[in-house]
């Protein structure tokens, strides 16, 4: 069975192919990177338009990369939510019209659950039921995942994403877009104890995050620094101010999983491709005999696999969807039950 994938929720254009819900038969991308970075950061209007321009030439590139065509695809999964409206349109109407045409089962795929069942892309594969925290520019979520299509909201964030706040530092620091790879470069060569930037909601009943106070905090030193003319060292900001992201990150997923009796953790979203959260999460997950599951930094980003392999396990589940729905901004995995 062959599962045509199809992404456009924020800035990446992509597309798959995926084989029986296993074999990735292709994995095409198209970034929009350089149309935002002088901006410093997503423009939704040109991001909509640019997916309009690209989602024929990346979906055609994908199914030659598979050998394949729409005649032999039986299932196309398209993102249909959270993101960007306009930009979730253009993927999402694209497949639906594909659907219509070719006579295909179409079905939606929230974005999260993506992330959620992005580490059985991989050769190791954790079993159910397992934690799992995405990490992105736009959420910050722990789950309880029973089964490929049942997830419990855990935690989410109360205000600014991770990946949101690692933006918000980089562009403050003038270190450019996107953020997160920018800060974690400089943070590389600098102290991660050097400031002692604060750990927001620490209980550890509480599985909830904040980065807006942190975000502040690292405004508040570069502001008093300046004032003081005594000097900022980046990568010491950026160390310290990482090391206070990741320990939020890892110790909430980490009790939540404690809390629940649960072995397995999976870290997901575009904050996992960060290396000392990876780093980090590996040796807790460790120290606590907990095994660790994180996808492959491709499979962390924006990609249209996840969202194939989760349409398909929707499609197994005996869901389907009509031609008349629609896209939405914010998912409904985000509400607590």
């Amino acid at each position: 069975m062959l599962t045509l994938g199809i992404e456009s929720s924020c800035d990446e254009t992509a597309a798959a192919v995926l084989k029986d819900g296993e074999i990735l038969l292709s994995n095409v991308i198209n970034s929009q990177i350089l149309t935002h970075e002088i901006y410093g950061g997503v423009v939704p209007e040109l991001a909509s338009r640019k997916h309009v321009e690209n989602i024929y030439a990346v979906v055609r590139e994908a199914l030659l990369q598979a050998k394949t065509d729409l005649g032999e695809i039986d299932l196309i999964a398209a993102t249909q939510g959270p993101g960007l409206v306009g930009c979730l349109l253009v993927g999402h109407c694209f497949a639906k019209t594909l659907s219509y045409v070719k006579n295909i089962p179409c079905i939606g795929v929230d974005h999260i659950t993506g992330h959620l069942l992005s580490v059985f892309l991989e050769a190791e594969k954790p079993q159910f039921p397992y934690i799992a925290l995405v990490a992105s520019g736009g959420h910050s979520s722990i789950f309880h995942v029973t089964d490929p299509t049942t997830f419990t909201l855990l935690g989410r964030t109360r205000d600014d994403a991770a990946g949101e706040a690692f933006d918000k530092v980089a562009k403050l620091l003038g270190l450019g877009y996107p953020g997160g790879p920018a800060v974690s470069l400089q943070a590389q060569s600098g102290n991660p104890a050097a400031i002692d930037f604060p750990r927001a909601m620490s209980e550890k009943d509480n599985f909830d995050f904040s980065f807006s106070g942190l975000k502040t905090a690292v405004a508040n030193y570069v502001y008093q620094q300046n004032k003081k003319e005594a000097g900022i060292n980046i990568a010491d900001v950026c160390a310290s101010f990482q090391e206070a992201a990741v320990d939020a990150l890892v110790e909430k997923t980490i009790n939540a999983a404690l809390h629940n009796k649960i072995n397995n953790v999976v870290l997901a979203g575009g904050v996992a491709s960060n290396p000392r959260l990876r780093e980090r999460f590996k040796d807790r997950g460790k120290a606590c005999g907990m095994d660790i599951f994180i996808p492959s930094p491709d499979y962390c980003t924006d990609n249209a696999a996840m969202i194939a392999f989760a349409g398909y396990q929707r499609f197994l589940a005996g869901k389907a969807d009509t031609l008349d729905t629609d896209v939405y901004s914010r998912s409904p995995f985000l509400i607590f039950p």
